[in-house]
């Protein structure tokens, strides 16, 4: 009996020590995350500050068409840093809440979308539904990502729209 539980308790322990390495060896800090994507987020940021500069202008005005294609440019430029931030390994213990966050901005680029669809239709008002949208997506994706205290990787939809 004894021998059993001395070869339970070290199997145990072997277990514990692989899975401790396994964490050890593919971990990365939250630190280290926000260091790979920041950079990312910040081409981002300033991609939409110059693609999306003046698009409420243009929607007052009813150039629409023009708005249209700004709105697909900022979900060219949003979808292509979706995958460049996917493409960046998360740390383990926080992976799940990254992972969320991502799903958000996979909305967002779908929601940018629909606003430049809408607009091309000159259907104002159903783009002005979608980025009701895309504002209350853009606070929930921030809500996931506020703990690490990201300065590009928040989206402010209201400072363009």
């Amino acid at each position: 009996m004894r021998g059993r539980n001395v070869a339970c308790a070290v199997g145990t322990i072997c277990v514990l020590l692989a899975l401790l390495a396994s964490v050890a060896l593919g971990a990365e800090t939250i630190g280290e995350y926000k260091g790979e994507v920041e950079p990312i987020c910040k081409v981002n940021a300033d991609a939409n500050k110059r693609i999306l500069s003046g698009v409420r202008t243009e929607v007052r005005q009813g150039k629409l068409k023009a708005a249209a294609a700004q709105f697909a440019k900022a979900a060219t430029a949003l979808s292509k840093t979706l995958k460049e931030l996917e493409a960046v390994a998360k740390p383990a213990t926080e992976a799940p809440r990254l992972s969320r966050w991502l799903s958000y901005v996979k909305v967002e680029v779908d929601l940018l979308q629909r606003v430049a669809v809408a607009l091309k239709a000159g259907e104002a008002n159903r783009a002005q539904t979608f980025v009701a949208k895309l504002t209350h997506t853009a606070n929930l994706a921030n809500s996931q990502i506020v703990i690490y205290d990201f300065r590009y990787c928040k989206i402010e939809p209201s400072q363009f729209t």
